[in-house]
């Protein structure tokens, strides 16, 4: 079924923009209403959910209605029935009264406040306050984030009101509310492709394939993605758009030693999502690098990195021969750093199962006498002479 979308004139955006409640139909705070004690600063929070009426019951038990859409407070309940009595006002944002069948028939957006008794069910019910129509229209999508683009994401699955199947280019608010699945507030930069999302969107949308809107609350389940193959590692080379990652595979797959290139197309975040630019990919960083599970036959393979995690930590690089020593032990190996007849700078490392020991040829990783090799080892390092140290990659030359 063909899909209309509504698209805002500039002049009605502006006309739209001066009214101070419809600024923003997603930009709603919990209503707080006074109360007559000695206090005059302590305020009731009002419970509420806004969105559509998306059913509506009246019979001899009574008038009902559901709202489906987001809670105005992360304890609200995105869902509700509310029973509609005598008592409901029915307003608009200046205060004059709507016919609920308006509100209906035109798939307004409202606000709905309702008492704090409410039943444990799913959804709940409860009773109506306030029924506060928004001057401003407003759309949701459940679904899954299909592809992560430089200024937003495409979402696809399922239109919250109509039921019909959506697709929609998300560009996130200035100030837009982003939360995961515990309602803990992330970074943009945190959404993944595969991630399952509720997002609500509008007024304005284009007649674009797919359409485009803003959004200025996004509910991310960050658990719910379809990983994929990576390698956790460290940044041994760092040139010419390209980084080679030598470490672990990640548990959904992956290889211990990659060339990946890099291109726009890259999303690179720190820790906690933020987006960082290509200058944070230097040699001896520490890195969770995803990529496509397509690489070319050759050693070390070669794909596209899809997104990096660049981590705070970084190692210390060395290079020497590896050398005999009564100083280390059997997972140990002792270096001589430099390769010369000094021992001021050598190093005893010591190593792990979670150290990776390769070949740049795919051969012998042997760590015997004589070996030349390339390693990254852990900053944390003893006082002693040679220092001892963690292990983290080493590379046989």
């Amino acid at each position: 079924m063909k899909k209309m979308y509504k698209v805002l004139a500039t002049a009605s955006l502006m006309a739209m923009a001066a009214v101070p409640v419809g600024a923003s139909a997603q930009d709603i705070q919990p209503v707080a209403m006074p109360v007559a004690t000695q206090n005059v600063n302590q305020v009731k929070v009002v419970p509420g959910t806004m969105g559509q009426i998306t059913n509506f019951v009246n019979d001899k038990s009574g008038k009902f209605i559901t709202v489906t859409g987001r809670g105005l407070a992360p304890t609200d309940q995105s869902e509700i029935i509310l029973e509609i009595t005598k008592n409901t006002k029915i307003v608009d944002a200046r205060g004059k009264t709507v016919p609920l069948k308006t509100i209906m028939d035109e798939h307004k957006t409202v606000k709905a406040f309702y008492g704090p008794n409410i039943t444990k069910s799913i959804p709940a019910h409860g009773t109506a306050l306030t029924l506060v129509v928004q001057d401003q229209s407003l759309s949701g999508i459940n679904g899954t984030v299909t592809e992560m683009m430089d200024d937003g994401i495409l979402v696809t699955g399922k239109n919250m009101y109509s039921g019909y199947d959506d697709s929609v280019v998300l560009h996130f608010a200035d100030k837009a509310q982003i939360l995961d699945q515990n309602g803990k507030s992330i970074e943009a930069g945190a959404i993944q492709k595969g991630m399952s999302i509720k997002a609500f969107y509008g007024p304005a949308v284009t007649m674009s394939l797919p359409p485009q809107s803003t959004t200025n609350y996004v509910v991310v389940n960050t658990e719910d993605v379809e990983q994929a193959p990576g390698t956790a590692g460290i940044i041994t080379n760092a040139a010419d758009n390209k980084i080679t990652v030598i470490g672990q595979p990640t548990e959904k797959g992956g290889v211990n030693y990659v060339i990946l290139s890099i291109d726009d197309k890259t999303q690179i975040v720190d820790e906690n999502g933020q987006a960082l630019t290509k200058d944070a990919l230097k040699e001896a960083a520490h890195v969770d690098a995803y990529y496509p599970q397509v690489m070319t036959a050759i050693y070390p393979p070669q794909t596209h990195a899809d997104k990096l995690v660049v981590k705070k930590a970084e190692s210390v690089k060395i290079e020497g021969t590896v050398a005999a020593s009564d100083r280390d032990s059997k997972d140990q190996v002792y270096v001589n750093v430099g390769s010369d007849q000094s021992k001021d700078n050598d190093v005893i490392l010591n190593i792990s199962k979670d150290t990776t020991v390769i070949s740049l040829q795919g051969g012998d990783a042997t760590l015997k006498e004589g070996t030349k090799i390339v390693a990254y080892h852990s900053p944390i390092m003893t006082a002693s002479l040679p220092g001892i140290t963690k292990a983290e990659v080493i590379i046989v030359q």
